[in-house]
């Protein structure tokens, strides 16, 4: 069992399921990914009081495997806000299946971007 506890608020929670899984039971790394896209998509968009988009990742390794039957925790922290911009760290943690075990699976920074109505990149209010 990883003895860290995991960084940030807990922003999803999701099952992973057979479909999402190769033939040896391992669940795909760009659903884990597409997991966590989601919650940092949910953080940013709360922070920026609107629309965001994902600009970037940064430096994503995967860890340990996800397995079917595992829920899959997603935690978000901001790290910083630019003008348009919101810097997220994001971890990704598996419950293993039918135990109370978590590990951190995998773990990244995303850069995501506020829009207008038109789509266009648009101030992050201050505040918080």
């Amino acid at each position: 069992m990883n003895p860290e506890l995991p960084a940030g608020r807990s922003t999803m929670r999701v099952p992973a399921m057979p479909a999402n899984a190769n033939s040896a039971g391992d669940i795909f790394g760009g659903w884990v990914m597409s997991q966590m896209d989601l919650a940092a998509g949910i953080h940013a968009a709360e922070r920026a009081g609107g629309r965001v988009v994902t600009k970037a990742v940064r430096e994503m390794a995967f860890e340990l495997p996800v397995k079917i039957g595992d829920t899959v925790a997603v935690y978000t922290d901001i790290i910083s806000v630019g003008r348009t911009s919101i810097l997220l760290s994001v971890e990704a943690w598996a419950q293993r299946h039918l135990t109370r075990e978590s590990v951190r699976v995998t773990r990244a920074e995303f850069i995501m971007v506020a829009l207008d109505a038109e789509g266009r990149p648009t101030a992050v209010p201050t505040g918080g």
